[in-house]
């Protein structure tokens, strides 16, 4: 029995809530490492979020030649970037300090994620102290199939 962090039956892709645009207006990352296309749902508690893996990756070349898998620190990064605009958006970071990952637990690499995929992305929010630190429960899947999960800590950093 699957048990995903959100029931699918809460987001549909037909309703993209937040797109990659308005997710640059938020989140520092550009160019090919920007690894958040959409955003489904954003809670109090949860988040989804998703990434269409391009078939000419950067990666791809390289990751590995005849058959590219998608780096499983590139997929840690899709969460990161999901998880800093969540916290960044709901309240736990003064508007000029901005999210950092700092640290990953627990994390379970289940299933391949190549060219062409759509990763979707899920969090749960976990113990916050605003303005310095949050964690969150997160998982990607591809279709039906969860290709990783762990828990994912932001640190807050400021210019200063």
């Amino acid at each position: 029995m699957k048990s995903y962090i959100v029931d699918p039956s809460k987001f549909d892709f037909d309703n993209v809530i937040i797109d990659k645009k308005a997710i640059e207006k938020v989140n520092p990352h550009r160019f090919e490492l920007a690894l958040l296309d959409g955003i489904l749902l954003s809670e109090e508690e949860y988040a989804v979020g998703y990434y269409d893996i391009p078939k000419d990756a950067f990666w791809v070349r390289g990751h590995f030649p005849g058959k590219p898998i998608m780096p499983g620190v590139l997929v840690c990064e899709c969460a990161a970037q999901l998880s800093s605009y969540f916290a960044m958006t709901n309240g736990m970071v003064d508007p000029d300090g901005y999210v950092g990952l700092g640290g990953l637990e627990s994390i379970r690499f289940r299933g391949p994620v190549v060219p062409g995929d759509r990763l979707l992305l899920m969090l749960r929010r976990g113990k916050v102290r605003r303005n310095a630190m949050f964690t969150a429960e997160f998982q990607g899947w591809v279709n039906d199939t969860l290709v990783i999960d762990g828990l994912i800590k932001g640190i807050v950093l400021n210019d200063s």
